[in-house]
This record gives structure tokens, sequence and C-alpha cells, in this order.
């Protein structure tokens, strides 16, 4: 689905491109899911989703969640919101045929909501990078194919090393601490995604409860097929055989001090993690 958390402000108001390549009210995929889902995407009042997206769905409110018994004013909009994510899961499992879906936002804050209505029917994949790889890789300029003139975001976002460290060890904390306390979790590491496509593939499948066919081949070369992605990484436009390898560029690229602090910040919490 690509990540879903975005998609209430970037497909619906912003009309950005879909993985197909079409505008996402010129989707037939997504026309169909808001059909199925709320009986067209008029019907939905984006701005006020925004707003009550923006009451829930924030780092400050996991402390407050997490626990399992939040405010009732709170729990009350936490349940409006992840209705609609209930709603738009279910249409795209219809309308796809799909078992398995799968949102790959990467905000942990949306994972400790949806944990309040799903419980244990959550499944949580939690990928996790060597934090000065991040740093380097947030620090980066990179343009968004898929905005429009009205987006606000035209280029994906940029951190300092600082803030990249201080968002890596919080994240990162809040996605073990749901598995702490129950929620089914695979933790994968990149560098061993990259280093053995296949099998960490096949794994995360199993976990998931998909038992088809994977698209990486022995060769460790994933074969992509277009898809309807909503909102995510700009590679999500490629299709046929990509090549899977560790992008290890931050090694030359971060500068010695940001490498340092980012190093210092993130002890001894990267170690947790295997770095």
């Amino acid at each position: 689905m690509g990540e879903v958390v975005h998609m209430w402000r970037r497909s619906l108001v912003d009309d950005e491109v879909c993985g197909c390549g079409r505008p996402f009210g010129a989707c037939d995929f997504w026309h169909a899911v808001g059909e199925e889902a709320f009986g067209g995407w008029d019907r939905v009042d984006a701005p006020a989703l925004l707003d009550l997206k923006a009451s829930v769905d924030r780092t400050r409110y996991i402390p407050l969640l997490i626990g399992g018994r939040p405010p009732a004013a709170l729990a009350e909009r936490v349940d409006r919101y992840t209705d609609f994510y209930d709603r738009l899961y279910t249409a795209v499992a219809q309308v796809s045929g799909s078992s398995v879906i799968v949102d790959s936002s990467k905000h942990a804050s949306l994972a400790v909501c949806l944990r309040r209505r799903y419980g244990d029917r959550l499944r949580l994949l939690h990928v996790v990078r060597d934090p000065r790889a991040v740093a380097y890789s947030w620090g980066k300029r990179v343009v968004r194919p898929d905005a429009t003139p009205s987006s606000p975001e035209k280029e994906m976002a940029r951190y300092s090393p600082g803030r990249a460290a201080v968002q890596w060890m919080v994240q990162n904390a809040v996605l073990a601490e749901l598995s702490r306390r129950g929620t089914p979790t695979r933790r994968v590491r990149y560098e061993d995604f990259a280093a053995d496509p296949e099998r960490e593939f096949r794994a995360i499948a199993e976990f998931a409860g998909s038992g088809g066919a994977t698209p990486i081949g022995p060769d460790g070369a994933a074969r992509l097929s277009p898809g309807h992605t909503v909102s995510g990484n700009p590679l999500r436009f490629s299709t046929g055989e990509v090549e899977v390898r560790p992008d290890v560029s931050w090694r030359g690229g971060l500068e010695p001090h940001s490498r340092l602090m980012v190093s210092a910040l993130t002890f001894p919490a990267r170690r947790t993690f295997g770095y």
C-alpha cells in the first residue's frame, strides 16, 4: 500500500502520483478502494481527518496510549482515527484479493494507535539500520518525484544529524516496547537484508502469513512489477529487475564530527540492535 500515514494529505488533498504512474484521482485501483471503503473519496473530509490525525498520531501521545489506559477523550479520538485505517485495509483486501495487507508507514505513533484497535492481530515488521547511516541518509537532498504543484513537501524530509539520532532512538525504542508488550514483531536489520535478501524476504513473508512466491531470486535481485503504493521512497516507481545491495556511502560521506555525535548520542541504544 505504501506509507498510508501520508496518504490523507498527499493523495486526497494534493492528488500525488500513485506507484502505477497515474495521479491518485485517476488511478482505477484506488477509485475502487475508495468506493468500497467510504462510498467514494469525496465522502472523506480530508482536512477534518488531518486534524484528527494531529490530535492522536504524534510522538507526544505515545506514553498515554502505550499503557492501554488512555484518557477517555483521547481513546475516543484514536478509535475514530483507526476506523479510517480499518475500512481502508478491508477495502484494499477486497479489491486486490490479497490476504496480506502491508502498510509501510514508519511512524511508531501510528503503530501504537493501530495496536489499540487490532491487539495481537497487528504484525509489526521492525526494520532497523545503523544510526549513522540513517543520519547520513536523512541529511541528503532528495527530490520527491510524486509531488504536485500543491504539495508542501517537494523534497524528502531532511534532519540534522542530532535530530536524526534522537528520532532513531525514540522510534526504535517505541517499536521495541511494543514487541515487549506482546505485539507480534519481526526485527530485521537493513544490513542483514542487503546481505541475503532472499532468505530475509522469505522469513518476512512467513511471519506475515504469506505462502506465495517471493519477488527475489537466488541471485539476490528483486523482480518488481508495477504497484499502487500511495507514498514512500522514490524507488517505489522502479520496475523490472532491481539489484539489492547495501548503501554504505555514509562511511565516507558523513562528516567525522557528525559521525562522532551520532555515535555518542545513540550509545548504548544502538548496541541493543547490534551496532
